[in-house]
């Protein structure tokens, strides 16, 4: 299976995050990428993004905003990361502003997703693995994987939030669609809700959207994921979450993911993108399943066996000593 992966990633590098009340270090690292890296093997270097994909996935104010705001915060007269401290309540006006704070606000989910530096770098990086390895797979492969951090799928089509800035899942599916793809089902089975993906493509018939993931009445990110969120105008149906409580094992987590595989069977996609997030782990630090490293294995054998077109992006998975065994166990599955 070809890896797609840049270097650019590693230049985001978060010192701390705002998280139930406190500041703590940040979760998502660079150590994440070295213990993924560590059993990838020969990884390949992706090509930029075409003209215009990325504004299929995100409207280029946001973009512009990610691209220079650390930049500004810095004008600001501020050190370290750019975190946002003010958001605007639902319904009220969204305003055309110059300072930092409140562009911050504007086009943030939470406290917990700061920009640094590199930021910008790492997460086009990112978008350029996703957009490769579609492509690799648009052109006759049968599995790709595309080594993405940071992760994608908390990133809407004009907010950050979860570790995620741009959504490296819906510009695979993007690609898949512009090389001859029909239609494009993706599987999220990170740990959390990929709420960005969901509202992406929420009023689109062409891409489904399947989510196993924690109940958002406990877990993050409370406003989106729920059963009864199924699609609307041409997306109606297209939409597919399986919440599921804390403390759910592997033979639970299965039968509710066969729901999920059956739907994506049902669906007839050309091409299927799977977000893959380790933070299903028994182990991880900051998420609540009980899954086993070899499990992971047993969970992508159950999803190549539908036997199609696949684009595996890397969404979270923060028990980093354990993250490489994960990942290499659910990859062997497509082998």
């Amino acid at each position: 299976m070809k890896t797609y992966y840049s270097s650019v990633q590693a230049e985001h590098s978060p010192e701390k995050e705002l998280f139930n009340g406190a500041f703590h270090p940040a979760a998502e690292t660079t150590a994440r990428l070295e213990a993924m890296l560590k059993v990838v093997g020969q990884t390949l270097k992706p090509e930029p993004l075409p003209n215009g994909l990325l504004a299929k996935v995100h409207s280029p104010d946001y973009a512009a905003f990610l691209a220079t705001a650390h930049e500004k915060w810095l004008a600001a007269g501020r050190t370290g990361d750019a975190i946002p401290y003010v958001f605007p309540v639902v319904g009220r006006r969204k305003l055309n502003l110059e300072r930092i704070d409140g562009l911050l606000g504007r086009y943030s989910l939470d406290c917990g997703t700061p920009i640094g530096p590199g930021t910008w770098d790492a997460a086009m990086g990112g978008a350029e693995a996703a957009f490769s390895a579609s492509k690799a797979v648009a052109s006759g492969e049968r599995s790709s994987f595309a080594l993405c951090r940071p992760p994608g799928h908390h990133a809407g089509r004009d907010y950050m939030g979860g570790y995620s800035y741009l959504n490296n899942a819906a510009i695979a599916a993007e690609t898949a669609l512009a090389g001859g793809a029909s239609r494009v089902a993706i599987l999220d089975v990170d740990y959390h809700h990929g709420n960005g993906t969901q509202d992406i493509f929420y009023d689109r018939g062409d891409v489904l959207f399947v989510s196993l993931h924690a109940t958002p009445s406990t877990d993050y990110p409370f406003y989106w994921g729920h059963a009864d969120e199924t699609g609307e105008g041409a997306g109606v149906g297209a939409n597919l979450n399986i919440p599921l409580p804390r403390g759910t094992e592997w033979e639970s987590y299965r039968a509710a993911m066969a729901i999920g595989l059956e739907a994506v069977r049902n669906f007839a996609p050309d091409v299927m993108i799977v977000s893959y997030g380790a933070d299903t782990f028994e182990e991880d630090p900051i998420s609540y399943f009980k899954i086993k490293t070899s499990e992971y294995e047993v969970m992508s054998t159950d999803i190549a066996a539908l036997c199609l077109p696949t684009v595996i992006c890397m969404e979270g998975g923060y028990a980093v000593e354990h993250l490489g065994a994960n990942l290499a166990a659910f990859l062997a599955g497509f082998d």
